[in-house]
């Protein structure tokens, strides 16, 4: 069968005018830094299908695609690659997580330090959401923006990539419009 991953890097917020959004998109399609971090991740991906993709059948069908979303614009590359034959699909979907996108690169000793670092377990959030159909069809997603409840607390889940040339102080509000509509469901002001 056909895999098809599509990592996501990059990040702005949609403006309040038609004007505004075309500037944010130009300026996410030109930004240096978005586009590292997008053709670093494509890499890493196109590694993880290739353990489990018929040889010389890995391809990159688009990098540094724009996609509008309700409060943000993000970069994506769409890469396809053909399964193994020999290869089940739990093991293929074991195989691409966590993603490149979540753990960034080196991908085991950034999943060390992110282990080491942060104080609680993730749960659901950036881990795999999706199904297995009757025909041998799956499909999964990252579950990079979660709520998940609990008696009397909801836990709010949301992050951004850091990277050497990050700024800190923009990576925290890009977090922000990235959690714009799970606030608003909530029924909170940031």
């Amino acid at each position: 069968g056909t895999l098809e991953t599509r990592p996501i890097k990059g990040t702005m917020p949609r403006g309040v005018t038609p004007e505004e959004d075309r500037q944010n998109m130009h300026q996410l399609l030109q930004s240096e830094k978005e586009r590292s971090e997008l053709l670093m991740i494509t890499d890493l991906m196109r590694n993880d299908l290739a353990k489990i993709s018929i040889p010389g059948t890995v391809a990159t069908e688009k990098i540094w695609q724009c996609e509008a979303y309700t409060n943000v614009f993000h970069l994506l590359s769409i890469i396809t690659s053909a399964l193994e034959p020999s290869v089940h699909p739990v093991d293929a979907v074991r195989s691409c997580f966590p993603a490149g996108s979540i753990t960034g690169c080196p991908k085991l000793r950034s999943m060390e330090a992110i282990a080491a670092i942060e104080k609680r377990r993730r749960g659901i959030y950036t881990g795999a959401i999706g199904y297995f159909a009757g025909n041998g069809d799956f499909d999964f997603n990252v579950a990079i923006r979660t709520l998940s409840c609990s008696r009397d607390q909801v836990d709010l889940q949301l992050g951004g990539a850091v990277v050497i040339d990050s700024d800190p102080d923009k990576e925290y509000d890009e977090t922000l419009y990235k959690g714009e509509s799970l606030f608003k469901a909530l029924g909170c002001c940031i």
